[in-house]
Parts: structure tokens; sequence; C-alpha cells
């Protein structure tokens, strides 16, 4: 670990209490649902994914306690892995990111019918009914380490450019996904660029910070309202001054390298926060093993280090700003 490096903060944010939501009202635990008099889409925000990034469960709490309701098509709100957040512990917080394994890596046909059997492919298997009902999928994520919140859009042009329209936060990033497994956004009809249905991410900002719970708020603000789900009174009441307006300047780039650590001696020749700049191709970035690690072109951006790195695991994310996807 590169010298200097700051662990990550303290949990600053209480677990929310989810006692009144875990039996869910469409037969599904942890699982709330309401459809409006008009018609619309059916739109799902999804916390919990990862048991241990307890901001999006919080806000989904809060939105459903000041009680929440679209104006038009169905709006669902998902706490995902219920079973790995009653594990969670402010004293060991990264313990209860999962049970078994990610279930973040779970979400392609082979995953989800196949051995081996584990306790976030039970959960995928229950959500997937409804998940395959959504039209818009937002899921609600946060980040060990310190860095820029943005949204992360899969290898569709139609998320890419629905991230764009979203905007908030003001970067958006466009990858392919990761080698350990698919990722809920990029579960079937979200990945196929034939399907209207799209999916798209926000990391909003470290794990148990109060700011990263604001960034998520307006995110979900912003999305709503955009589709005509929300009016401006309801926008400012989930993310108050900052709801429904657009940004000035949204930034969005390509993924052209994502790196993953080969060996359990990958390390970062600096602290890097994410969201860097590295001006020059070709400049040293991290040594996995002997192998050195440079970035491939001029004006890089780093997306999301891992400043501890696990074989096999992604440890950054290069990526190229470009103008969004035309259509």
């Amino acid at each position: 670990m590169p010298a200097g490096l700051s662990p990550p903060r303290r949990v600053e944010i209480a677990a929310p209490d989810l006692s009144a939501w875990r039996a869910g009202n469409v037969g599904i635990p942890g699982v709330w649902s309401f459809v409006a008099g008009a018609p619309g889409p059916h739109v799902a925000l999804v916390s919990l994914v990862h048991g241990n990034e307890i901001a999006g469960a919080r806000l989904l709490d809060r939105l459903l306690r000041e009680g929440l309701r679209p104006r038009l098509g169905r709006l669902s709100l998902v706490f995902a892995n219920l079973d790995a957040f009653a594990r969670f512990d402010p004293a060991n917080p990264t313990a209860s990111r999962f049970v078994d394994e990610d279930m973040n890596r779970v979400w392609s046909e082979e995953a989800l019918a196949g051995p081996p059997d584990s306790a976030e492919r039970r959960r995928a298997r229950a959500l997937r009914p409804l998940i395959d009902t959504v039209d818009v999928l937002l899921d609600l994520h946060s980040m060990l380490w310190e860095g820029e919140p943005l949204l992360i859009a899969g290898a569709a042009a139609k998320a890419r450019r629905f991230a764009v329209g979203v905007g908030t936060p003001p970067l958006v990033v466009g990858d392919e996904g990761h080698l350990g497994g698919r990722r809920l956004i990029d579960y079937g009809p979200f990945a196929d660029p034939t399907s209207p249905k799209v999916a798209i991410l926000v990391e909003a900002g470290q794990h148990w910070v109060a700011e990263t719970e604001r960034v998520m708020a307006s995110t979900v603000a912003r999305l709503l309202a955009g589709l005509g789900m929300i009016d401006r009174a309801a926008a400012e009441r989930i993310a108050p001054r900052s709801s429904a307006h657009a940004p000035s300047a949204v930034r969005y780039a390509e993924v052209t390298r994502t790196v993953t650590a080969r060996t359990s001696d990958f390390a970062f020749v600096q602290p890097f926060r994410g969201g860097e700049i590295i001006a020059a191709r070709n400049t040293l970035i991290a040594l996995d093993g002997g192998e050195e690690i440079r970035t491939p072109h001029d004006d890089c951006l780093l997306v999301m280090p891992s400043l501890r790195t696990c074989r096999g695991h992604t440890a950054v994310r290069l990526a190229r700003f470009a103008p969004p996807p035309a259509g």
C-alpha cells in the first residue's frame, strides 16, 4: 500500500432500522412497490446490493417513511441483500459486503441458473421476477475509498445516453463491466441494445458518510423528476436545492482498460483517490508483482482505484473523455 495512505473513514452515519420494511408489499421481502393512476414506466431504486453500503438503505427508508408515491407509472424501492445487511457492524463495517459472494456479480443467466448455491444467488432469483418488469433501474452504491462521485453505465449506448441525461453527479463513465461476473445493471434486457429497458449505477461517494446519502438523494430526485414521476415540490423534499435542476456541465468518459489484479502484490505508486486525470500516456501508476501498469493514452481518467486490491479483483478502470453517444 502506498506510503501516507489514509485509512477509510469511520462509520459516521447510523444503519437504518428496516424492520418496518422487511416484509415488503408485493410478496418479496424487502420490496415495496407503488402504482400510480396514470400510465408510465416501472422505475426501481435498488439499495443494499452490498450489505455494508448503508447510505442507499437510509435514503429509501426515508422515502418510505415520508410516503413517496409516483404521479405516473410504478415505483419500486428495493432492499436487496438483507441477509448481508443484517450482519452490519459499525465496528467492522467491511465484513458485511456479502454473505457468500458479491451479489453484483451474479446477474447472468448462467450464474442465476446454476451452481454454486449461495445466499446471494438465492436472493437474486427471488428478486428476478420483479427486476424482469422494471423499465428503468437505478442501483445505489458507495465506495470504500474516497473518490469523485459518478454515474456508471454499462456497454449499451442507451444506458450511457440515459446517464448523461440524468447528469447527477456530473461525471458519467461507460464501461464493459467486470471479469468476475455481471452486475445488476448488465442484466438481460438492460444490456440488450434492442430493448428499451435501461439501468445505471451511482457511486455516490465514500461509505458511511452523510454527504454520500445527499448525493444519492440528488440523483434520485433528478431521475424521477426527469421521468415525470414526481413534481418539483417532491423533488425538493427528496434533495433540497439540488433536486430537478440540470447540472451545468456533464463530463462523459469511456473505459479503455479495466485493470484486474493478477497478483496479491498489486500496489499503486501513490494513493490515488479517483477522478484524477493523468496527463501523459505511458505514466506508471501501479505495479502488479513485476508488471508495470501504465496509462494507455493522454488525459487518462482514473476511475475508482481500489487501494487494497485482492488478486482477481478490479483494481482500477482507465478512461478517456469522449462525446456522449449519439441517439
